[in-house]
């Protein structure tokens, strides 16, 4: 019997399936960021006092919100849930002190006495006035007027001190120096603004029973409990992650060739292992690329180990008051925020250019000079725009400080410039990669898996342009729609499925997985992370200005990121079986040779799953969101998912890389950092979650419900008690993450720079 010849191809619906999944996700999502616009809280052309009396403007709070942005103090504390953890959440704090002060309003104007000083039952009427009086919306739309009632006037006016104190005084504000905003008109303008943002938490939206934010934050004292919507939508999200988990694992029992193994007679397919790989010139000049990497990974683990002494020493450094002058706590988060996307984007950038002559079979003419020109433009966005940023937050640059300074928004700080610099050197790197892929998209077709490559690659620079959508003076609640564009659907969704795509091409001219199966996996991951990743990116805006329309589709499909999250466990074994794969007559195979960047793939697997799944869907659903937002579970999620996924992958593609330019002999002295390193990154992360990062996300939430939000973000917990105790205990992962981990990996990166060895003939 003559055996039929095996097609070597896809069927066309795999592309027409993430076609139609990515039509449909960005349609939904272009329709709840379209209802921001419409839904967000407000800004009144003015506020007046019951007489007309004008306390202040638009202009002013437009003002305080260049205040807010300018001075980074998003990177210090929280607005409306979303920032840094070391400050107050300066909506809740305002709230929760103006609650007390026009309580004592309502007592001494009905009863003639202070709110302490009257009974049980006379208590229970001001609560009531209070509630009734805070939740009254007397915003008028046509005039554009908000009117402020006595009791708000008065909160108001002694908050304009108290804020005045805390920014000024010494060891008032923690990790910020004494007198950090001078500008007493700054002041002004700054508590101006925390007063509208906290009416948008408090005032109900017109004939709703709820408020701008959601009922955000849980403050008992004025009524702010979880909406009904709240409960309801996290149930069903519930539902719709059970029956989403239980159909695909349903179509990966019954369909096996969907893992990274494919079908039996994929194994047909797999080309020849090499026995060594012939480097061109523009992959050698990579290396320089890989070398950065290695050296912002240090700087960034660092300043992180600054960051986390401040949390149990927030007014000094080991006594050295002089660093707390020059890098305060939100400029030190500034540089951790911005480091980690720089080596981690780097690694990314630089690991596409070294693959793609490979795959496109050819070097191009000038492509050496091209990288190294990349390589440059790279340098003068990192320097220019940390220095910049150092610059601006300290009042240097005056006007120009969104511009060239830091734009104030958590994990977008970099000034507009060096975002329009950024952007141009993204789009001349998938220019390189074009005119390296391009032969092969041309001899393969347009859905094979080099086309699949430049087009996972055009969605990086694409996908950045909505960081340029808003300006210093949009809405709040605008701001973090356009944020969460680049957080979620950037970072953590092409950059996700470019990396996947990196992971895959290595593993094909590894000899251990057939074009077609990995062709297949990139299809399938890019189906099931953005089916639901897509239109999830609204989990972010449940209570940042948003209607409830966006919450329960948020949170529907933001449960069902965590099915393609659990198939990773079958991917990390998967990858142990690959290793096994066509070996050569004598034995050998080069997956062997790249078992420690197969082991960071195996890594990722598992604290994706860890990380994203567990803890990610953990604080996902509505309900728990509500509560824990902004406090160290968020961390807890952020250090695993960020480092564990994200750094593991930037990692496996630098050691891959490297690897690639080393004989055996100069990689038998590098390689013993390399597993020393990778051993103490796992170890050192794990000893961080465990130790600290989810026992105090947890005793945080617990005081959220027992105190309220405003008490689990205040100074007074978080530098007591147990809480304080798991931050200083913290240190052990720290030490073994840093002394363990980072150092033999950046020193594995610098040796192996300086003893690459597998030299091109015209390099």
């Amino acid at each position: 019997m003559t055996q039929t010849p095996q097609k070597s191809t896809l069927s066309h619906w795999w592309r027409h399936a993430t076609i139609i999944v990515m039509i449909f996700g960005f349609a939904t999502l272009s329709m709840l960021t379209v209802l921001t616009y419409s839904n967000a809280p407000p800004i009144p052309q003015k506020v007046v006092a019951e007489n007309g009396e004008v306390l202040f403007t638009k202009q002013n709070i437009e003002a305080g919100q260049d205040v807010f942005l300018k001075y980074a103090l998003m990177e210090h504390g929280s607005l409306w849930g979303h920032g840094a953890y070391l400050g107050p959440d300066y909506t809740a704090d305002y709230l929760h002190r103006e609650a007390l002060i026009v309580q004592d309003v309502i007592a001494k104007n009905k009863f003639g006495n202070s709110y302490n000083n009257i009974t049980a039952e006379q208590k229970a009427f001001v609560a009531q006035e209070l509630q009734t009086e805070l939740k009254t919306n007397r915003y008028d739309a046509a005039s554009g007027q908000l009117t402020f009632f006595p009791g708000e006037i008065t909160a108001y006016q002694e908050l304009l001190a108290y804020w005045k104190d805390f920014f000024t005084k010494p060891n008032s504000a923690p990790g910020l120096p004494a007198d950090y905003i001078k500008n007493p008109e700054e002041l002004r303008d700054l508590t101006a603004y925390f007063a509208w943002a906290t009416w948008a938490t408090v005032t109900n939206r017109p004939n709703k029973n709820y408020t701008y934010t959601n009922n955000w934050p849980y403050e008992p004292l004025v009524g702010n409990h979880p909406s009904s919507e709240a409960y309801i939508w996290s149930a069903l999200s519930l539902v719709t992650l059970l029956g989403g988990l239980g159909l695909v694992l349903l179509f990966f029992g019954k369909f096996h060739f969907l893992g990274w193994e494919g079908e039996k007679d994929d194994f047909k397919l797999l080309p020849s292992p090499p026995r060594s790989w012939t480097l061109t010139p523009s992959q050698w000049g990579t290396g320089k690329y890989f070398l950065i990497v290695a050296l912002l990974f240090l700087l960034q683990t660092l300043v992180g180990g600054g960051l986390a002494h401040y949390r149990v020493e927030p007014y000094g450094f080991y006594g050295l008051h002089f660093i707390l002058n020059l890098f305060p706590y939100n400029l030190l988060r500034t540089f951790h925020l911005q480091l980690v996307i720089f080596w981690i984007a780097t690694a990314w950038v630089a690991g596409g250019l070294f693959l793609a002559p490979w795959v496109g079979g050819q070097e191009p003419k000038g492509q050496r000079l091209g990288v190294n020109v990349l390589f440059v433009g790279l340098l003068v966005v990192v320097l220019g725009s940390l220095g910049g940023e150092f610059l601006g937050i300290n009042d240097k640059l005056g006007p120009l400080w969104f511009w060239l300074g830091s734009q104030g928004s958590e994990y977008l700080d970099l000034g507009r410039f060096w975002q329009l610099l950024l952007a141009a050197a993204l789009i001349f790197w998938l220019f390189l990669m074009f005119r390296a892929l391009r032969p092969a998209i041309a001899k393969e077709g347009k859905s094979d898996l080099s086309a699949l490559f430049l087009y996972a690659a055009a969605a990086i620079p694409l996908f950045y342009v909505p960081a340029l959508f808003y300006g210093p003076h949009s809405n709040f609640a605008v701001i973090d729609n356009w944020r969460f564009w680049i957080i979620h659907l950037w970072v953590e969704g092409f950059f996700e499925l470019f990396a996947t795509v990196l992971v895959a091409i290595m593993f094909r001219y590894m000899g251990i997985v057939s074009a077609r199966s990995a062709t297949r996996l990139v299809y399938l991951d890019a189906i099931l992370f953005l089916i639901g990743g897509i239109v999830g990116t609204g989990h972010h805006w449940y209570f940042t200005g948003q209607g409830v329309l966006n919450m329960g589709l948020a949170s529907c499909f933001s449960a069902l990121e965590v099915v393609p999250l659990t198939l990773l466990t079958l991917d990390a074994s998967g990858f142990i079986k690959l290793r096994k794969r066509n070996k050569l007559a004598d034995g050998t195979d080069m997956a062997s040779k790249q078992k420690w960047a197969i082991y960071f793939f195996i890594a990722v697997g598992v604290w994706n799953f860890v990380g994203a799944g567990i803890f990610g869907f953990l604080i996902n659903t509505p309900i728990v969101s509500y509560f824990e937002m902004g406090t160290t579970l968020t961390a807890n999620h952020g250090h695993a998912a960020m480092f564990g996924v994200f750094g593991m992958l930037a990692l496996g593609v630098l050691v891959f890389c490297m690897r690639s330019m080393q004989s055996d002999a100069a990689w038998a002295k590098t390689e013993k950092f390399v597993k020393l390193g990778y051993w103490g990154l796992n170890i050192g992360l794990a000893l961080m979650v465990v130790l600290d990062l989810f026992p105090a996300g947890v005793l945080q939430l617990w005081d959220v419900l027992t105190n309220g939000y405003w008490h689990a973000r205040s100074f007074s917990f978080i530098m007591t008690g147990t809480f304080h105790t798991v931050e200083w205990i913290r240190i052990v992962g720290d030490l073994v993450f840093l002394l363990g981990g980072v150092f033999p990996i950046v020193l594995a990166g610098v040796l192996s720079f300086l003893k690459r060895d597998l030299r091109p003939a015209r390099a």
